[in-house]
């Protein structure tokens, strides 16, 4: 979860202002939490206190303006709980405390179902967080990168064979589950250490915030945590509810911070 985050806050100065560089500066003055932070936490606040999806997205979303994109707006701003079909990455951002609340891949793919569909019920949007979840799951439970690979490719029918090198020069960015969660997973799987995966995703310079929270959520849990500076600078940049939320999380399931 501290991996999401913490990509997140690291990418948020390049989602309008893009890079393709990997050698950048981690952390500055402009460095913030975004809207993949917010519905992170609402995610396992939902967790912890037994309380549905979309009523833990809706409190949180109202309660931190974090510059949501039109449609999940409208979806905060309203008094109805149904979902508007997106296929927006929203749906994988914000996926990763499943992985660690449920102990079987069955129990992980329902539950990443579930929340992604209380707003995004697109397929592609299903996919993307079912994709997500599974690759943190299955990298926490001791995966290598070539089964997680086999698994999520098989699975999901994802392209996992390209290079960064390959995708670069021409990547954009894009908001799309279908376009960027695969492209975020190779990520990961081209880095040897957390810090390695955010430079990747970041350089890709597209949605950078997003890639780079989905690919250090499967970073953080394949390389059993994040690296204490970082993690410091990421949470110098949080709220103190969400720390508390995070401290919480993190003891109620035994996941080392």
């Amino acid at each position: 979860m501290l991996g999401a985050i913490a990509g997140d806050v690291i990418g948020s100065c390049f989602e309008w202002h893009a890079t393709k560089k990997t050698d950048f500066e981690l952390f500055n003055d402009e460095s913030h939490f975004t809207d993949d932070t917010v519905l992170t936490i609402a995610v396992a606040y939902s967790l912890l206190e037994n309380i549905s999806y979309a009523e833990s997205l809706k409190h949180f979303g109202n309660k931190y303006d974090a510059s949501y994109n039109a449609g999940f707006y409208t979806w905060l701003n309203s008094a109805s709980l149904e979902p508007y079909d997106s296929w927006g990455n929203d749906s994988a951002m914000r996926v990763s405390p499943i992985a660690y609340a449920f102990d079987s891949v069955e129990e992980v793919l329902e539950n990443a179902k579930k929340s992604a569909e209380v707003t995004h019920n697109h397929p592609e949007a299903i996919k993307g967080a079912q994709a997500v979840a599974l690759a943190i799951f299955l990298a926490r439970t001791g995966a290598t990168k070539e089964v997680i690979r086999d698994e999520i490719s098989t699975r999901f029918s994802y392209n996992l064979d390209r290079t960064l090198d390959e995708i670069r020069p021409t990547y954009a960015f894009e908001v799309s589950c279908q376009k960027s969660v695969p492209e975020s997973i190779l990520c990961f799987f081209e880095a040897y250490d957390y810090e390695e995966t955010i430079r990747n995703a970041v350089s890709l310079g597209g949605d950078s915030d997003t890639m780079a929270c989905i690919a250090g959520s499967i970073a953080e849990a394949y390389y059993n945590g994040v690296p204490e500076d970082i993690a410091h600078n990421t949470l110098e940049k949080l709220p103190a509810e969400f720390i508390t939320i995070l401290d919480r999380f993190y003891d109620t399931y035994n996941i080392n911070l």
